[in-house]
């Protein structure tokens, strides 16, 4: 039988197959050796009667933090308030998903708890304004019909900040959830995530997981200038630098650097970027 892993716990492996009936089953042979083990969001063949998994079909792409296959949306929660919105994290997390090619939605919560929307008006507009898709949601104003449409037909990813509201945003998609939601610690100004295991949850006719440990994923790009081309402006514009493989920090005539002190740019993107690069730097310099 053919079906999809909607759930992993302790080796054991939830499946949904064609006809939507649920079934347990173990992984037999090599997908025993954690190199070779199912993961959530497979494809895979599987004997109902003995309940073992036979055969994983060839994924499209894979995350090993979290441990999820086939994922053709990542949507990222962020709160603007209670914990403020951390630019640093979802930066880092679109030049992450933006080099694994997967679509990117962001979800923007807790605006009714802003006094004031002008600074986050410009934001939001910005990241718009670059190809990324946003939706707003507040207290009594969830995008609820948007989302489900987001997520019909597609395997997608919660992520993001902790204690944005990913844990109230799924219960709004379906109340039958009933997950447990993020109790923020004020003297920290962060959520506590609730979530243990990826879990694939249905909505309309698509699946989508919360996803424990999203925000301490690493860098896992092979070059500096694959980083560069990872915050989409600046690959838009690459072509304007003096030199080819320009990556926008040291080297004269670097349209990158011009469009930031112009304003055309935000400034905390490119603030970011650098960190980043830094912090790859490090990582290729220890790799190699």
């Amino acid at each position: 039988m053919r079906g999809l892993i909607i759930k992993a716990i302790s080796g054991e492996y939830t499946i949904i197959d064609q006809e939507n009936k649920i079934h347990v089953a173990k992984p037999r042979g090599l997908f025993r050796f954690k190199e070779h083990a199912p993961k959530v969001g497979d494809w895979v063949e599987f004997d109902a009667k003995h309940k073992v998994i036979q055969k994983i079909a060839q994924r499209r792409n894979e995350l090993n933090r979290p441990v999820i296959a086939n994922v053709d949306k990542v949507f990222l929660v962020f709160s603007v308030r209670e914990p403020d919105l951390n630019l640093r994290l979802l930066d880092r997390l679109l030049a992450i998903i933006e080099y694994m090619d997967i679509e990117i939605v962001i979800v923007f919560t807790k605006l009714d708890l802003l006094a004031d929307r002008g600074d986050f008006d410009q934001i939001n507009e910005y990241y718009r304004s670059i190809g990324y898709k946003t939706y707003l949601s507040g207290l009594n104003a969830i995008p609820v019909k948007e989302i489900k449409a987001e997520i019909d037909g597609y395997i997608s990813v919660l992520a993001g900040q902790s204690g944005a509201g990913k844990s109230t945003l799924l219960n709004a998609l379906d109340p039958s959830f009933q997950l447990k939601t993020d109790v923020i610690s004020r003297a920290l100004g962060r959520g506590k995530h609730t979530t243990r295991h990826v879990e694939l949850l249905r909505v309309e006719g698509g699946w989508i997981a919360d996803t424990p440990g999203f925000g301490n994923v690493d860098f896992d790009i092979p070059d500096l200038l694959t980083l560069s081309h990872s915050f989409r402006e600046f690959f838009a514009h690459s072509d304007k630098c003096k030199f080819n493989r320009c990556l926008h920090l040291d080297e004269p005539g670097c349209a990158i650097k011009d469009m930031v002190a112009d304003g055309v740019i935000l400034h905390s993107r490119y603030q970011n970027y650098a960190l980043f690069y830094r912090e790859v730097e490090i990582i290729l310099k220890n790799k190699y």
